[in-house]
């Protein structure tokens, strides 16, 4: 069921990635409270966002990356500002329906970022297609990544003024990249700014717990959203009530975990990622670039110790439904 909503803004398609100064005025690749709102709106009202997906071509080869500006990789959709939003007020985001509006999208690997970018040195894009009303989208035959939309940017203004980068997450939300702000779940986030200044966008049609090789499966969707104050509690960074299962129901085929000991949590996210990555080249004959872009996408990194120092453990859980579900 399509909700409705009193006011539309974005468009699904993306404008070039080099000519920011032509975009819409509903369109920006950072964040600036001086920025001024597309639109202001009352306490309840519900918006809808179209947040382009990356500026590629469906069938997106290597050499098509090089028109992706590294510094301002995002396009984000607003500002919506918010009647009576003052800083040190917090404000209520009610995700009511993310959809997906193409039926296309991309995991690309940029060299020098990424979890594991000492090992995958070389640019790598791989292109996903699905139908309407697709549960899954293959990444090869017999592997299937379930489709759970959200997008990646769900953030405020800083009250700091001049334009803050996209990529980093902040206090204010921003590039959070929470698989679990799905349809059903409520954001709260921290004013800083007059008006609350409210900004999204980085659609993603799937992704796991740490988007390990820097990318989700990028695509375009339309995210519909309810805004309001709620003045009962101050808070200093995002905090949400979520519905959506911390890992994807793998049901009876149950989960694959590899783990990583060590006294350091980043060093053992990565060394417990090349673990799972090992096992789906032995076990389920991918291709180490395949596996990558597998764990990027449908494997969760937990913390599953942090009080036995001086060792912690992580480990990385992927849903073995990967390999039935179509």
């Amino acid at each position: 069921m399509t909700l409705s909503y009193e006011h539309l803004i974005g468009s699904p398609t993306a404008p070039p990635p080099s000519d920011s100064a032509h975009d819409p005025p509903d369109i920006h690749r950072v964040f600036d409270n001086a920025i001024p709102p597309v639109l202001t709106v009352p306490e309840g009202t519900i918006v809808a966002f179209e947040c382009p997906g990356m500026a590629l071509p469906p069938e997106a080869q290597v050499e098509d990356l090089a028109a992706l500006d590294p510094d301002r990789p995002h396009t984000i959709v607003g500002p919506v500002a918010i009647e009576g939003a003052e800083p040190g007020d917090t404000l209520m985001v009610e995700i009511l329906d993310v959809e997906l509006i193409q039926n296309h999208g991309h995991t690309i690997i940029i060299p020098g970022l990424g979890l594991l970018s000492e090992d995958f040195p070389e640019p790598y894009v791989h292109n996903f297609t699905w139908e309407d009303g697709a549960r899954t989208a293959e990444l090869r035959p017999g592997v299937h990544v379930p489709l759970s939309p959200f997008c990646g940017i769900l953030g405020l203004a800083p009250g700091e003024p001049g334009e803050h980068s996209t990529p980093p997450p902040r206090a204010t939300g921003g590039n959070v990249d929470i698989r679990h702000l799905v349809p059903g779940t409520t954001l709260w986030l921290p004013v800083e700014a007059p008006g609350a200044l409210f900004f999204c966008g980085d659609g993603h049609g799937a992704q796991g717990d740490g988007e390990v090789c820097i990318t989700a499966l990028e695509t375009a969707v339309r995210a519909t959203l309810r805004f309001s104050l709620d003045r009962r509690r101050k808070i200093q960074e995002p905090q949400f009530l979520t519905r959506s299962p911390l890992n994807v129901d793998a049901g009876a085929a149950g989960y694959y975990a590899t783990s990583a000991v060590g006294p350091d949590l980043y060093a053992c996210s990565q060394q417990a990622v090349r673990h799972l990555i090992e096992y789906l080249q032995f076990e389920h004959d991918l291709s180490r670039i395949e596996a990558y872009v597998l764990c990027s996408l449908a494997a969760d990194l937990k913390i599953n110790e942090i009080v036995d120092a001086p060792n912690w453990i992580v480990s990385a859980y992927l849903p073995l439904s990967v390999f039935t579900a179509a």
